[in-house]
């Protein structure tokens, strides 16, 4: 059964981007996230959204650790997004509609783990009630503005913590989302 994961660093205050995306605040925090990298082996695919395919990537520029995953990530990617670029990037599949990326993911980790990318997706998974973890390294660092880790859930989310371990980073911590039912 697939996975859906949405993992992401955050500064203290709770920001995944600093303003306009900048991501350049994040490279002096980064480093081994050993709650991630116990979960690496099972992750199958990624589904990203527009602002963080498009986004600034800390590493940009340098060929080994530019792209998704520290450049480390080469199966599948679903773009999500209502402005499909144009020519289509090679290798990815893009979709405007959110259950048609749900049924892609899926279909490329049927006994994996899918990691969600951006906020915006991320509230999307959130509200259609598939995001089973969530996995957070809070850095120690106040961004004071930019992008929220999430926003407009549909109200309260019910977290469980499985783990929690310190990272090069800062504080990693693996969280099952308690799913209710529908009602």
């Amino acid at each position: 059964m697939t996975t859906f994961l949405y993992a992401a660093s955050a500064s203290v205050d709770g920001r995944i981007a600093g303003p306009d995306g900048d991501m350049s605040w994040l490279l002096p925090h980064m480093g081994a996230d050993p709650v991630m990298e116990r979960l690496m082996p099972d992750l199958q695919a990624l589904l990203v959204g527009r602002r963080t395919f498009d986004g600034d990537d800390p590493h940009a520029g340098d060929p080994e650790k530019e792209g998704p995953l520290e450049g480390q990530w080469e199966g599948a990617q679903i773009l999500l997004t209502h402005r499909p670029p144009r020519p289509e990037p090679e290798g990815i599949t893009v979709t405007t509609d959110l259950d048609a990326a749900l049924s892609a993911c899926r279909a490329a980790a049927p006994e994996g783990i899918v990691s969600i990318l951006g906020a915006d997706v991320a509230r999307q998974c959130f509200r259609a009630q598939v995001v089973d973890l969530v996995l957070v390294n809070t850095v120690p660092v106040l961004l004071g503005g930019g992008t929220p880790l999430l926003s407009d859930t549909m109200g309260p989310i019910d977290l469980e913590l499985l783990e929690q371990e310190p990272s090069a980073a800062g504080h990693s911590r693996l969280l099952r989302v308690v799913h209710h039912p529908r009602g």
